[in-house]
């Protein structure tokens, strides 16, 4: 890894001070608003429009004082507080580009960032959430999300992002508080949920998960939405009660990093052994053998989808009920279902 300039800035990211202030903020503003446009143009809010007004007045840059861009032989650091003017516009361009961006790496290893703005407000307006609303988000990450929620709920109190790293909580409490926003901020296991400040009315993961914790649907208030990364789609539940959830998968492909801890297996590589190259590349095909957790071989999951008519993520769905979850496309009762984990 190598940074983009040399020595640190005085100052703070997003605050260059003296004669610059002004040419900073303004190009911000700029920026910011041709990423609210870029995010219109993509229909992602269409179905709750007031997400716009959050995308327009949350500044990006301060949540994200630095991020890693893939460059020859590994990964380039840009940071808001370099000594070169240009790398500092670059560095603030790029945070708000409708990209995710790398925040956080460890040994090679990529463990937290700031998801793609258009799909963000896609998933946002998914959740239909409405004032009085109890959001828990679970992967605070850089807590953009939390302060957008807070942002739209006008009550920091509402909204509880946790997180099981303690130095991502804290960098992302002191992003939430450089914009202006409170909202509770926890360390812990996500799959747990924060019990302490249930009920919610919505739960929204930013982190892939094999199954959906049961913890979630004790702390969902009946007829609450649970929204999570499932394989590489977005899962929409419905909570009826405690132990009874069942939605379908959005039309969008999504692509997280893994919810950490308690000792969670990754999920098997899906097995294309026997599949044709066009169907290899086909990234609705890929999703069957993820969504069934690998128990379909390449074979069985490309004659299946070929004989279903090639179906589109919509057509498949999740219901959790009791002890036993599973996925399935078109019907919970029908002919193809798949076990989750526990």
């Amino acid at each position: 890894m190598r940074e983009e300039s040399g020595t640190a800035a005085r100052g703070t990211a997003g605050d260059p001070g003296g004669a610059d202030a002004e040419k900073f903020a303004a190009l911000a503003a700029r920026a910011r608003a041709a990423l609210v446009r870029t995010i219109d143009a993509s229909g992602a809010w269409e179905r709750d429009p007031v997400w716009r007004e959050a995308f327009a007045a949350v500044p990006r840059h301060l949540f994200v004082p630095y991020y890693y861009v893939a460059v020859a032989g590994g990964y380039e650091r840009r940071w808001g507080e370099s000594p070169d003017p240009g790398a500092r516009e670059r560095w603030l361009r790029g945070a708000y580009a409708d990209v995710p961006l790398a925040t956080r790496l460890r040994d090679g290893e990529l463990i937290s960032s700031s998801s793609q703005p258009s799909l963000m407000a896609k998933m946002l307006a998914a959740l239909e959430i409405e004032d009085g609303h109890r959001v828990l988000e679970i992967g605070a990450g850089t807590g953009y999300n939390a302060a957008l929620l807070a942002h739209r709920l006008g009550d920091d109190d509402l909204v509880t992002t946790v997180d099981l790293d303690p130095e991502i909580t804290e960098s992302a409490r002191r992003h939430l508080a450089a914009a202006g926003h409170h909202p509770a901020v926890v360390t812990g296991d996500g799959a747990r949920g924060v019990p302490e400040r249930a009920p919610y009315d919505r739960i929204i993961a930013t982190c892939a998960l094999p199954s959906i914790p049961r913890a979630w649907l004790a702390q969902c208030a009946p007829g609450g939405r649970i929204l999570t990364p499932i394989a590489t789609g977005l899962v929409v539940l419905t909570v009826e009660d405690a132990a009874h959830a069942e939605g379908r998968f959005l039309d969008t492909p999504a692509y997280f990093v893994p919810l950490r801890g308690g000792g969670r297996p990754a999920p098997p590589a899906p097995r294309l052994a026997g599949v044709p190259a066009h169907a290899r590349e086909d990234e609705l095909f890929r999703f069957l053998p993820a969504v069934s957790g690998g128990r379909l071989d390449g074979r069985a999951a490309y004659e299946l989808w070929w004989r279903e008519g090639r179906p589109p993520r919509e057509r498949y769905g999740i219901t959790v009920r009791g002890a036993q979850a599973w996925a399935w496309l078109d019907s919970p009762q029908g002919p193809h279902t798949w076990p989750l984990p526990d």
